[in-house]
């Protein structure tokens, strides 16, 4: 903050004449310089700063003390909407002003003991509203009730809360479903619009997820992109097999903190175009930064809730609406943003900033921060978890030592995996086998389908039965799970295709000779399968049945479709 000296130093010369009335110092015949080095003085006497302190009124004093109990620095615009504006005028209508203010803070800009200037912040140059630093000392706030305590307590605080109800605590299931997401990728492959997974994919994708809340997967997915575990490619998501093998080589909670971390520095994923209700205009937001915002967001839980207890949501939104609500405006600008509702209107102004900025700050607790495991949710209410306060520096990161459960192998060839099992080995697995059930323990089906699907993919049976081998724990293979991938290894001649054909029947072998004979209805025919059977050429036969009909053939149906 500036000085007090500066400050007189940096007001306007129209002002002076008025602050030497008010502090009682003459002004004849002194030069502004001089002006300033007088009032510097007499601003700083104890019985005039009294004597202007017991001046104020009610409002007046609480106006200062609620910027007093903020550190004596806060933005103009959320002081000036607390408080009232300040007007600006000329070397006329000063005193008028000083002496009809409009606003508690008015009356305190027009007595010197507040002032105005720019300052740099993460969202760029904005206006704040000071004390100067060396008469902050001087100001006898123990001549009211109102003290700096007093006025910080009358602002909204998030307090613990004794008791909650429906609590859901956080998990890291996110950790298995990011595994989940890479093994589809790779297995299947998947179109990409816009940063998610086309509808089709992901509607094919969701069942296997263990969580499956509205905007959780295109999350996940925002977050894979910005942890460089997928990559996107001519519309299409692909894993990206280095960084994505590291990450599932990794205990659960390096993992973990790998995605959290992820989510937290990206600039691609936009949190404003994920909140429910909001729909913002692409290019439409001049100056928005995801991370400045995020970041505002995660210290504002550490600095304003506790860090151990409950805590009431409204509490935290009511409180950063007062404490800084520009925190992702540039300049505290809410007029030029292009953001529509549900109802396809614009929303602007500070009188939408619950509908924004408070919509924005329910969806960051209560969607990334509870999926990546930070935070546990009830009604209302809010709590950080181990992992929570440990990614806001308020702890060390949790040591988490994971059992490693072994996996089953059926008769039938059935793989169960539990979520406590290798995330690369998982991953492995779902790339060889036919997906048969979601859930924990996630089945798969090792089958010739499985077994093909893997060739594809340059992994053989001899590959398989190592790796089966060694993820069992070495037990013995299941006889009929042991015979299928033997057949494999013995190569083609264990492997018959089956394919839907049509096929002519005749009452008798003159028949079939004489619609042989024809060459009208020849030309439908392929390969003779015995006197009275041959095979349709494929999708000839509707054309076949109606050459037949034309040569006075009765034809009947069996088993197809008109």
């Amino acid at each position: 903050m500036k000085s007090l000296y500066r400050t007189l130093e940096d007001s306007e010369r129209s002002l002076l004449p008025l602050l030497a009335q008010i502090w009682g110092v003459a002004p004849a015949d002194l030069e502004p310089g001089e002006l300033v080095t007088e009032l510097n003085s007499a601003m700083r006497v104890a019985e005039r700063v009294e004597a202007v302190w017991t001046a104020l009124d009610e409002g007046q004093r609480g106006a200062l003390q609620h910027l007093l109990a903020s550190g004596g620095r806060m933005p103009a615009n959320m002081f000036t909407r607390i408080h009232g504006g300040i007007r600006q005028a000329g070397a006329g209508h000063v005193a008028e002003i000083a002496q009809h203010p409009a606003s508690p803070a008015e009356a305190l800009f027009y007595r010197g003991l507040i002032a105005l200037a720019f300052e740099s912040a993460d969202t760029g140059p904005r206006q704040v509203v000071y004390v100067p630093e060396d008469l902050m000392d001087v100001l006898p706030t123990h001549l009211t009730a109102l003290d700096s305590g007093a006025a910080a307590a009358s602002l909204p605080t998030v307090t613990a809360l004794d008791a909650v109800e429906d609590p859901r605590p956080a998990d890291t299931r996110i950790v298995d479903d990011m595994t989940t997401l890479l093994a589809w990728l790779q297995v299947y492959g998947a179109a990409l619009q816009e940063g998610e997974l086309s509808p089709p994919d992901g509607a094919a994708l969701t069942p296997w997820l263990l969580a499956q809340e509205p905007g959780r997967l295109r999350f996940l997915t925002g977050v894979g992109l910005a942890a460089g575990l997928i990559a996107a490619s001519a519309g299409r998501a692909q894993v990206s097999r280095d960084l994505a093998r590291a990450w599932l080589e990794e205990g659960r909670g390096v993992q973990l903190r790998q995605l959290a971390r992820a989510w937290r520095d990206s600039q691609n994923l936009r949190d404003l175009w994920q909140v429910p209700g909001l729909a913002p205009e692409e290019d439409g937001l001049v100056g928005y930064d995801p991370t400045m915002a995020r970041g505002a967001v995660l210290n504002f839980i550490g600095e304003l809730t506790p860090a151990d207890d409950w805590w009431s949501l409204s509490d935290l939104v009511a409180a950063v609406k007062l404490a800084d609500p520009d925190f992702q405006r540039p300049g505290g600008d809410y007029d030029s943003w292009y953001i529509r509702d549900a109802r396809g209107e614009y929303v602007r102004g500070f009188d939408t900033w619950d509908q924004v900025e408070g919509a924005l700050l329910r969806w960051l607790v209560q969607g990334p921060l509870h999926w990546l495991g930070m935070i546990d949710l009830a009604d209302g209410a809010a709590r950080l978890t181990a992992w929570g306060r440990a990614f806001l520096d308020m702890g060390a990161w949790p040591e988490l030592v994971e059992p490693q459960d072994a996996i089953e192998i059926g008769l039938d060839g059935a793989l169960r995996v539990p979520r406590r099992f290798s995330r690369l080995d998982r991953f492995q697995i779902a790339r060889f086998t036919s997906w048969s059930q979601p859930g924990d323990p996630c089945v798969y089906l090792l089958d010739g389908a499985g077994i093909a699907q893997a060739e594809r993919q340059g992994i053989n049976a001899a590959q398989i039965q190592a790796f089966l081998h060694r993820v069992s724990g070495e037990r013995p293979t299941p006889p009929g799970v042991a015979r299928l991938l033997q057949n494999w290894l013995e190569g083609p001649v264990a492997r018959v295709t089956l394919e839907r054909q049509v096929l002519l029947r005749a009452e008798s072998a003159e028949a079939l000779t004489e619609i042989f004979e024809t060459p009208a209805l020849r030309r439908y025919l392929g390969a003779q399968l015995g006197p009275t059977a041959v095979l349709v050429r494929p999708e000839q036969w509707p054309a076949l049945q109606a050459a037949l009909a034309e040569a006075g053939v009765q034809v009947t149906l069996r088993d197809l479709d008109a």
